[in-house]
């Protein structure tokens, strides 16, 4: 394991992601403050996630082939600038439209660094390092709502957007400088050829790490997008405790992601999938009997604990998967695919739904949407215990 690009990629994806944190738990209730339904709401992180999907397949399968560090860097700049625009928005739809162009951004960034590491990383230690790695995203996110919902009731909104900013070109600064020329990136593998996209929807174990990702994304969706009305509305939330809710089920996750790391190089990791994955459906299921602010904290540590035990695991089977086929990037981004693809279910079918029969209702759907994951995932490792 290289250190130096480890800690590099890890302070760089740390701090962007502190500064999308920031922002994140404030953006549905400005669109609201906006004139935006709860459609608009769903596409203003609908549209993110659809531009993600769109690009993931095409910068990660780039990345394999020019190289990482290109696409690192203008992904962070993109971010740079995102932010600044998004402090001339003056209506739900210029806002919509800013996010699908910083999705466009984010898939540049996130699955071309975890192939970086996943690629670096040695035989044997898979989940743990990864798992280690993702502390970046965990602690990044964890502290971002709560520094948002503080800025936002120091300053104002304004203040976030330009944080965010400072933030992302601080880590296109530190990647630009710190990582290894392109020529120089030792792990990369020229020669390879591309691996076929149908060669992963019919590998019955990427298509069940595809899968749940997905489905866990869908309640992280519907968490993040609606959450924060929900709990404006019903329950009088200020601010920052919106955002301490939003940063509990990722500070939990995180804290249990290191040693469930370390456990899924040890022990069956699709039996780690599988109860992890059990948690977080019973956690979607308790939100619609929420009562207050304590009972939607515990709610949330519960969904934090049950990501926890799963999500090293699928990262693990996934820098397995990668090294199998010698094309990390392209797995990376068909993992990222349904991280997105969930972000995009999770944020507009809560959005419909609340329309239709009220919030409280999506979030029994988006439990039932992970009980149908889980089936998947487990129908598609059957094979492997024959």
């Amino acid at each position: 394991m290289n250190y130096k690009i480890f800690g590099t990629l890890f302070i760089s994806l740390f701090s962007v992601i502190l500064g999308v944190g920031i922002v994140t738990p404030l953006l549905p209730v400005f669109a609201h403050d906006l004139g935006a339904s709860g459609f608009c709401i769903g596409l203003l992180f609908g549209s993110f996630s659809l531009s993600r999907t769109i690009f993931l397949p095409i910068f990660g399968r780039m990345s394999d082939l020019k190289g990482r560090k290109p696409f690192i860097l203008a992904g962070l700049l993109s971010y740079a600038i995102i932010s600044i625009v998004f402090m001339y928005i003056a209506d739900p739809i210029m806002l919509i439209v800013c996010r699908f162009f910083q999705g466009i951004a984010s898939a540049m960034i996130m699955p071309v660094v975890q192939a970086y590491i996943g690629e670096m990383t040695p035989k044997g230690q898979e989940g743990f390092q990864m798992a280690s790695f993702n502390i970046s995203i965990f602690a990044s996110l964890s502290v971002g709502p709560i520094l948002g919902g503080y800025i936002h009731d120091r300053w104002n909104l304004q203040a976030a957007f330009i944080v965010m900013g400072i933030l992302a070109f601080a880590s296109f600064l530190a990647a630009l400088f710190l990582l290894p020329a392109t020529k120089n990136e030792h792990y990369r593998k020229k020669s390879q050829k591309q691996i076929p996209w149908k060669y992963f929807l019919k590998n019955s174990s990427i298509i069940g790490l595809f899968t749940y990702r997905m489905v866990y994304t869908t309640g992280i969706g519907m968490i993040w997008s609606f959450l924060p009305v929900y709990a404006s509305l019903n329950f009088h939330l200020s601010t920052s405790e919106i955002g301490v809710l939003i940063m509990l089920g990722v500070f939990v996750s995180g804290i249990f992601h290191v040693p469930m790391g370390y456990l899924s190089d040890r022990i069956d990791r699709n039996l780690m999938i599988m109860i992890g994955g059990c948690i977080v459906c019973l956690s979607i299921f308790a939100l619609e009997r929420a009562e207050g602010f304590w009972s939607l904290f515990a709610i949330n540590c519960f969904f934090g604990v049950g990501g926890g035990i799963s999500m090293p695991a699928v990262m693990a089977c996934a820098v397995i998967e990668g090294n199998k086929i010698k094309a990390m990037g392209s797995v990376m981004s068909f993992l990222t695919m349904g991280h997105s693809l969930g972000m995009l279910i999770g944020a507009l079918v809560a959005g419909i739904i609340m329309d239709i029969s009220g919030i409280q209702a999506a979030f029994n759907v988006g439990g039932w949407i992970m009980i149908i994951g889980l089936i998947v995932f487990f129908l598609s490792i059957v094979p492997k215990h024959k």
